[in-house]
């Protein structure tokens, strides 16, 4: 009897931790593959596309907690030397100005929401090694969506827009 009651209160703690565990641990809300379907700057109460009429964009949040990031304007026009090192001034700077990738970590709460995320590496080597929080980022999360709002060093509004890529649904921007 005394082994019974030892093996049942065994088992009672093990089903208390495993549904303390299942509480703490909500899904992961922003994992999974996102295409951008609109990006919105704001720069003195003017509505401006971030990335032309038409971005190709992706944002990937994986299950080990990386993230990765490009955003491309797809009208920047295609460098006449065809080769990445030999831009005109012009092109570089259309170039630069037209896109951004980075890469990083991530951190979500007990929700599952974001939490912030650490750039390891980025196109724009300023970003390197900035640590992003809920102060400075804002993701809701609705179903599929995601809106994103930040607010620029200099003060520009950033309102996108991103819907979750589903597996054996098309992936273009609806």
């Amino acid at each position: 009897m005394k082994i019974l009651r030892f093996d049942l209160s065994i088992l009672s703690i093990g089903l208390i931790f495993l549904a303390t565990s299942a509480e703490a641990q909500a899904p992961n809300k922003v994992l999974g593959t996102w295409r951008m379907i609109s990006a919105q700057l704001d720069p003195d109460g003017r509505n401006l596309a971030a990335y032309g009429p038409a971005p190709k964009s992706l944002m990937v949040f994986t299950p080990d907690m990386h993230v990765i990031e490009v955003m491309t304007d797809s009208t920047v026009p295609k460098f006449a030397s065809n080769a990445r090192g030999y831009g005109t001034a012009k092109e570089n700077q259309a170039a630069m100005a037209g896109g951004i990738g980075w890469f990083g970590t991530y951190m979500v709460d007990e929700n599952g929401d974001l939490e912030g995320d650490r750039v390891e590496g980025s196109t724009f080597p300023n970003w390197v090694g900035d640590v992003r929080t809920r102060e400075d980022i804002q993701f809701v999360v609705d179903g599929d969506r995601i809106l994103e709002t930040f607010v620029r060093p200099e003060g520009t509004k950033i309102a996108i827009t991103w819907q979750r890529i589903t597996l054996g649904k098309p992936s273009s921007a609806e």
